[in-house]
């Protein structure tokens, strides 16, 4: 296999790259000065040499412990389990929540291999038996996925006695009924609230 072959294989790996794209990401690359294409390499290397999981919340970082984990100013009664650490930036960027997170590193999937064990479940259920800890957020994704891993948690979480809450779902803002599916309106219709 050719060394554009080689790169364009691992390029279309990448999720929402395919092969085309891969090809053309490929021959960018090799018209750019070698120097810039050593830098994204020394990136890439320093990627997986210096990024760990945080040995309280599994979120993405360089240090022992993450920023927010690490920050005293967060609320540290509440955890917000998330699938995957890139959640956490979508959830930050709503300047909302000041509680901590949890990192569950994926969802229940037994279609794609992945059951409970294979999720640090054990771990976020750990934090609440031997924490400060009065409310669990859960934030999975709105798939059927999803949806099993938040009843999973529940149950798993249940027994400790702590308050365990599930993120709203429905419309979103500037979206209109006619665009949405049955279940996202049923979601909205289900989480109505009272006009004060």
């Amino acid at each position: 296999m050719s060394a554009i072959d080689e790169l364009a294989s691992e390029l279309a790996r990448l999720p929402g790259i395919g092969r085309k794209t891969a090809m053309r990401l490929t021959y960018h690359l090799l018209k750019q000065p070698a120097a810039q294409s050593r830098r994204l390499a020394d990136a890439l290397v320093g990627l997986t040499e210096r990024i760990r999981q945080c040995e309280i919340c599994f979120n993405l970082t360089e240090a022992p412990r993450c920023a927010i984990c690490s920050d005293p100013r967060r609320d540290g009664n509440t955890i917000c389990a998330v699938e995957e650490a890139a959640d956490i930036g979508a959830i930050e960027r709503a300047a909302e929540f000041r509680g901590v997170y949890h990192v569950l590193g994926g969802r229940i999937s037994p279609l794609d291999g992945v059951g409970p064990a294979d999720l640090t479940i054990a771990a976020l259920v750990d934090r609440v038996r031997t924490g400060t800890i009065t409310e669990v957020i859960l934030a999975t994704n709105p798939s059927m996925e999803g949806e099993a891993t938040a009843i999973h948690l529940q149950r798993q979480l249940l027994p400790t006695g702590v308050r365990i809450t599930r993120i709203a779902r429905g419309l979103p803002v500037g979206g209109d009924l006619e665009y949405a599916d049955g279940v996202t309106i049923a979601q909205a219709l289900s989480a109505r609230r009272e006009m004060q």
